[in-house]
C-alpha cells in the first residue's frame, strides 16, 4: 500500500466524544455531532484519537465508539478510528476490530508515556502492521506521547506496507515542512493544528486537515482548508487568522484545549459537547466566563 491506495483528503475533523454527566457514553450526542460535521462539508471523520479521549476510554468502550461511529457515518465520507495503544496486542486488537466492522483506516501514535529510540518506535509499528490489513494514518504528536515521529522516521515507516499517510500533529512547522519532503510522495500527509498553520500547509500540498475546531468552528474549520486548496488566498487568510484566535482563546486563562472545546460546543448548541472525563474537568466559573466572552468578540456567540 501507498499514498495510492486510499483517497483522503479535505477536513476530516477529529470528532469529540460526548459522555452524559455521570460518564457514559453519549451516543446519540456523539453521532449528532459527526452527522452535522458530514452535512456541512467535512470529508470524513477521526473518531476516538486525542480530540475523543481515547485515554479515558476502556477497550470495550473504544469499540463501541467505533461501531456507533460507523452506523452513524455509513457511507457519507472517510472515517478513521484511532486505535494506538502502548501495548501490540491491544493496538492490534481495535485495529482488527476496525476492519471487521467497516472502517476505512486506523490512526496509531507511538507509544506513549516511556520514551522510546526511533529503533524502538519502528519495531513496534512494524510488529502491528505485519498483524493487521487496515490502511494505517500515522499520528505524530510529540507533546502528548513523548515519542516523535521525525520526518527520518516517517520515512522508515512508510516502507511498512499497510501505511499509507501520517498525520503531522507536532506543532511545529519546520518539523511538518520536513516530514512532508521525505514522504509526500509515498504518504498522505495531512496537517493536525490546522488552525495554527493549515493554510500554507494545504498550499504546500497538504492532502488534507485533521483538527478539533471544526467541532466548534463549522463552516470556517471546514472552508480553511477549501479556501487555500482554491486559491482564495484572502479569505484563506482571514480564516487562518481566526483560527489562530481560537487557539489562544482555548489555551489561556485557564483553559486547555478539550475541555474549552466541549464547553464552547455547549454555548454554541452543537451536540457532541457535555462533560470531559476524568482527569479532564469542566472549566470553573472564570474560565467559561473568559470563553463566552472571546466567543462573543469574535463574533461567534
Amino acid at each position: 500500500m501507498d499514498r495510492n491506495s486510499v483517497n483522503w483528503s479535505g477536513p476530516m475533523p477529529a470528532v469529540t466524544t460526548a459522555f452524559h454527566a455521570d460518564g457514559r457514553i453519549d451516543e446519540e450526542g456523539f453521532a449528532a455531532n459527526m452527522i452535522e460535521l458530514i452535512e456541512a462539508g467535512a470529508t470524513g471523520v477521526v473518531v476516538g484519537g486525542c480530540t475523543g479521549e481515547f485515554w479515558a476510554l476502556s477497550h470495550d468502550e473504544r469499540k463501541r465508539l467505533f461501531e456507533v461511529a460507523r452506523e452513524a457515518i455509513g457511507s457519507r465520507g472517510t472515517f478513521i478510528v484511532g486505535t494506538g495503544a502502548i501495548t501490540v496486542e491491544e493496538s492490534v486488537a481495535l485495529t482488527r476490530h476496525a476492519e471487521a466492522i467497516g472502517c476505512d483506516g486506523a490512526l496509531i501514535l507511538p507509544p506513549y508515556f516511556v520514551k522510546l529510540s526511533d529503533d524502538e518506535i519502528f519495531a513496534h509499528f512494524a510488529d502491528i502492521t505485519d498483524r493487521i490489513g487496515l490502511p494505517v494514518l500515522l499520528y505524530n504528536i510529540p507533546g502528548n506521547a513523548v515519542n516523535a515521529i521525525t520526518p527520518a522516521l516517517a520515512l522508515r515507516l512508510a516502507a511498512l506496507d499497510p501505511v499509507v499517510a501520517i498525520k503531522e500533529s507536532s506543532g511545529d512547522w519546520n518539523n511538518f515542512y520536513g516530514t512532508y519532503l521525505a514522504v509526500h510522495d509515498r504518504l498522505r500527509v495531512f496537517c493536525g493544528p490546522s488552525s495554527v498553520f493549515g493554510v500554507p500547509a494545504v498550499q504546500l500540498g497538504a492532502d488534507g486537515t485533521i483538527d478539533c475546531f471544526p467541532n466548534v468552528w463549522r463552516r470556517g474549520g471546514l472552508d480553511l482548508y477549501f479556501a487555500a486548496k482554491n486559491g482564495d488566498s484572502a479569505h484563506a487568510a482571514e480564516l487562518q487568522a481566526m483560527g489562530r484566535k481560537l487557539t489562544d482563546l482555548f489555551t489561556s486563562g485557564g483553559r486547555t484545549l478539550y475541555p474549552a472545546t466541549k464547553a464552547a460546543m455547549d454555548m454554541l448548541g452543537y451536540p457532541g459537547g457535555g462533560t470531559p472525563r476524568p482527569p479532564l474537568r469542566r472549566l470553573s466559573a472564570d474560565a467559561a466566563d473568559g470563553l463566552k466572552a472571546g466567543l462573543q468578540a469574535l463574533h461567534l456567540l
